[in-house]
């Protein structure tokens, strides 16, 4: 059970890194790659604020549940 705690934090963690580029990158903030499709385009802003959010769900869920022995 530990095991996969530890891997729904991980894939949160990774979710919530990764929405937060994407982002910036929708934004136009984060200019990075240079030859990116999701600069400056606020449909990527979206997305990336939609899987943050499931990101954080994620390890609020990893944190919440029942430690057993």
């Amino acid at each position: 059970m530990r095991l996969i705690r530890f891997l729904v934090a991980l894939i949160g963690v990774l979710a919530t890194l990764m929405g937060l580029l994407w982002i910036g990158q929708g934004l136009g903030i984060i200019m990075w790659p240079a030859s990116s499709f999701m600069l400056a385009d606020r449909q990527w802003a979206v997305n990336g604020a939609i899987l943050a959010v499931v990101g954080l769900v994620l390890i609020w869920l990893s944190r919440r549940t029942r430690r057993a022995g």
